[in-house]
């Protein structure tokens, strides 16, 4: 086991609701900073009042993920006092079944306990062993969690059916490094949504660009704003009159993609994001074809474009693409547009 899987994991938390009804953080090992604590109590359910119970959330912060596990306590255990409590543990990967199913163990061992020393054992065995296991409680083997397995666990063929040609559109954003934002009601449409998008940019494997829970807080929109693309999710119907938030919004309950005015010169679509978007619905339309396979056509059609890319700087001697060396080749004008603001995106633009 390599060390630096069991290194990725950054502490665990735990957020107890009495029977007064009172929330508080009780417990941290070894720490979290104020803000992200604050932000972490804001994201779990038994804050919010009566709204929705979430037995499992998940986002980031600060370039930190976490992951939020909240249970009801059943009666006769050691917490007496207790009505229900969250597990919350924060790490530098994204990797939601791995740390949905440790913190499902972590729930088992406080709620059989009553006491965090029980739970911490439990945390440190997987810290230095990548193990933690019990008759009881179950076990925890954090080599069963390869990252690809994260990054293939939404349904690509999901979102293409729902927008159809107009995946296209989040395509064109995410190559382009734009920032999307989708609106839904339910946390579980958006955890579910946004983790899929990436896997439209298969080629930068980076997840790093979802913030699937954002609140419209002042603290979290500037941590969003730092970023120069992402795939950001929001319950807030609110979000939909922040235009400084998006290029490209999502309504996911009704199936409406809007591009902002600001975005719609870099978003112009032609013959080639056609070409695309057939790719894109044959494959997801094909019921032979599993996800990860429609994932490899899309990437395969991906390829294409940046190995065009890739000829197209050769032509200078910095191997960087110009607008005036792009001129040159008379490409239809929205995909001379498109690829223009490619090369940027892939770092292959002259400054």
């Amino acid at each position: 086991m390599a060390a630096t899987e069991t290194q990725l994991i950054l502490s665990v938390g735990l957020i107890e609701k009495d029977v007064n009804g009172d929330t508080l953080w009780v417990w941290c090992y070894p720490s979290v900073g104020s803000d992200l604590r604050k932000v972490l109590l804001s994201k779990c359910c038994l804050t919010q009042g009566s709204r929705d119970f979430h037995i499992f959330v998940f986002g980031q912060f600060c370039r930190t993920w976490y992951y939020i596990t909240t249970t009801e306590v059943q009666e006769a255990t050691a917490l007496q006092k207790v009505t229900h409590f969250s597990v919350v543990i924060t790490a530098k990967d994204f990797n939601p079944e791995k740390y949905a199913a440790l913190s499902r163990i972590l729930c088992r061992v406080y709620n059989k306990h009553g006491s965090p020393v029980k739970m911490m054992e439990a945390y440190v065995a997987v810290l230095t062993k990548g193990i933690c296991q019990s008759d009881e409680n179950g076990s925890f083997l954090i080599k069963d969690y390869d990252v690809r397995k994260a990054y293939l666990a939404g349904s690509v063929k999901d979102v293409v059916s729902q927008f159809g040609m107009e995946t296209i559109i989040l395509y064109t954003a995410l190559m382009l490094r734009k920032r999307i934002v989708v609106h839904h009601p339910r946390i579980e449409a958006l955890l579910e949504f946004t983790r899929v998008l990436p896997t439209l940019a298969w080629h930068r494997k980076d997840w790093s660009i979802v913030h699937p829970y954002v609140h419209l807080t002042d603290v979290e929109l500037e941590d969003l704003k730092k970023c120069p693309g992402y795939v950001a999710g929001f319950v807030d119907p609110e979000v939909s009159n922040r235009a400084d938030l998006f290029d490209v919004f999502v309504n996911l309950p009704d199936s409406v993609i809007t591009i902002s005015q600001g975005a719609k010169e870099a978003m112009a679509m032609g013959k080639l994001h056609k070409d695309i978007g057939c790719v894109i619905v044959e494959s997801a339309e094909d019921a032979d074809r599993s996800d990860s396979q429609v994932i490899k056509d899309i990437s395969l059609k991906t390829k294409e474009i940046l190995a065009n890319l890739v000829s197209l700087s050769h032509e200078s001697e910095d191997a960087k693409i110009t607008y005036e060396g792009l001129k040159r080749h008379h490409f239809p004008p929205a995909t001379e547009n498109f690829l223009f603001h490619l090369a940027a995106a892939e770092q292959f633009l002259r400054i």
